[in-house]
């Protein structure tokens, strides 16, 4: 029996690693979107206890996919202090591209754990239920890593469910910006521009909901979503 036959029929599927040029580039990307973010101004809409120095700790935190790049520096600065220093963990595609963005992700001292819907999902819930043991908040882009953009799918009430975490809507809406020509026109801020944090309310799935229960929750949290982002 060849290696790969038995490698499919032990049901393991072994996330792509980066290669050599995918962690130089992730390097150069880190370095300049870094900078960039350092001269971006952010500011919270209205007080919030999941940033607050006293902060319930871990939670999971839902944010749109093409507020990746602004994501970063919101939780570094406002949400890293007040979690007892263990950090982050997001879930990241098993794919080639998500090599590239769990390697940048690791530059920002995030650790990436590689699945989705379609590819190693009940491996990458198992191991994010691990890291929220630790203490570790949880970051979620629940119309990642494929869309459609602004349409949560499944899995993260699964997650809150098996957690649980409360499930808490971030929304960040930047005043000046690019978008990439991507199926979710991802947003790159601009220099000096301005981004406002939005939280939404926070959504508790109880252990033992029925699929139809949890699917509400799914539609509950797309419209909280929704209601505080800003195109």
């Amino acid at each position: 029996m060849s290696k790969h036959k038995s490698h499919r029929r032990s049901g393991v599927v072994v996330p792509h690693k980066p290669k050599w040029y995918q962690r130089l580039g992730a390097f150069v990307v880190f370095v300049s979107l870094r900078a960039l973010l350092l001269t971006v101004r952010c500011r919270m809409q209205k007080s919030s206890k999941y940033f607050a120095p006293d902060a319930p700790t871990p939670v999971i935190f839902c944010i749109w996919h093409n507020r990746l790049a602004s994501c970063v520096k919101v939780l570094d600065e406002h949400r890293r202090p007040h979690n007892n220093g263990a950090g982050m963990a997001a879930l990241v595609s098993a794919s080639k591209d998500g090599a590239f963005l769990a390697r940048i992700l690791e530059w920002f001292r995030i650790q990436p754990v590689r699945g989705s819907s379609s590819r190693r999902g009940a491996q990458a819930l198992l191991e994010l239920t691990t890291w929220a043991e630790r203490g570790y908040d949880l970051t979620i882009t629940p119309d990642g890593p494929r869309g459609p953009c602004y349409q949560v799918q499944e899995g993260i009430a699964s997650l809150a469910q098996l957690t649980g975490l409360p499930i808490v809507p971030v929304s960040l809406n930047l005043n000046w910006k690019i978008r990439i020509k991507s199926w979710d026109k991802f947003q790159i801020p601009l220099p000096f521009a301005r981004c406002e944090i939005c939280v939404g309310k926070a959504i508790h799935v109880p252990p033992d909901v029925s699929d139809e229960e949890r699917k509400q929750y799914r539609q509950q949290l797309e419209a909280e979503l929704r209601a505080i982002t800003r195109d």
